[in-house]
């Protein structure tokens, strides 16, 4: 089982999403903005976050490089999932750090397929 902090500012996500980890063991924390999501996973080190990328404020590439370059989360793996299906953006959002890229609507078993393989299961 592994803590993993979902960040994304559509309620409907973040339900489907914990439904889904939940469903597969996992303990699930969430919040609904960029800042947010960088000062929780400060906070509680989390094993994964699952990051969206278009949200008001800061977007999930600039939190994912903020998180990716903090000796404090470094450690932390970064998905990002988000509906921004283009080539570039994956191109993008792995170069800010992610360790994967998945588009929505999310289907369970590549989620936890791409969560398992980043997590080591």
């Amino acid at each position: 089982m592994a803590r993993i902090l979902i960040v994304d500012d559509s309620p409907t996500e973040i339900h489907v999403l914990t439904g889904m980890l939940q469903k597969n063991g996992h303990q699930v924390d969430a919040v609904d903005n960029a800042e947010a999501g960088i000062a929780r996973a400060r906070e509680t080190r989390p094993d994964l976050v699952l990051m969206d990328v278009v949200m008001p404020g800061m977007n999930g590439f600039q939190a994912t490089r903020s998180l990716t370059k903090d000796p404090q989360t470094q450690d932390i793996p970064v998905i990002i999932v988000t509906t921004k299906d283009q080539e570039t953006d994956r191109v993008w959002g792995m170069r800010q750090g992610a360790k994967d890229y998945i588009t929505k609507p999310v289907e369970e078993t590549e989620l936890m397929n791409k969560i398992n393989a980043v997590l080591g299961g």
